[in-house]
């Protein structure tokens, strides 16, 4: 049994382009903006999407953060080969073929094939080395 004193809060992704990469979410996903901040010298960005809380921020000064993997398919799955976050999931009630015709139609990239059956379909794009989003 889980812990019923955790609840989960958020995603949080470092961006080179916190603005951008959360106008992607929005255009994409239809998630909205909900504050535009400034954190430890770095802007902060909050989004709702799905009901859960995506937060993107800029670099904090003295970091010198290095450049994300691209995912990379295998035999059976896609990995970024790289210890730490992999990807993000969400659930998408429709036809999600369709769904991702409308986001490729729009620029985004898929490096890893739709995967069909196996309890549900899945499919991984990319935006930019940011995140790595799958369903």
């Amino acid at each position: 049994m889980s812990n019923p004193a955790f609840e989960f809060d958020h995603i949080h992704i470092m961006s080179q382009s916190p603005k951008d990469s959360a106008n992607w979410y929005v255009q994409m996903f239809g998630a909205e903006i909900v504050a535009d901040t400034v954190a430890r010298g770095a802007p902060q960005i909050f989004l709702e999407i799905g009901g859960k809380t995506l937060i993107i921020r800029g670099q904090r000064p003295g970091e010198a953060p290095t450049a994300a993997r691209e995912i990379q398919p295998y035999a059976d799955y896609s990995s970024h080969n790289a210890w730490g976050a992999d990807h993000f999931g969400f659930i998408y009630h429709g036809d999600l073929r369709a769904f991702c015709d409308e986001l490729r139609a729009k620029g985004v990239r898929f490096p890893v094939a739709l995967k069909e059956g196996g309890g549900g379909d899945c499919c991984v794009m990319s935006q930019h080395p940011t995140a790595s989003v799958s369903n």
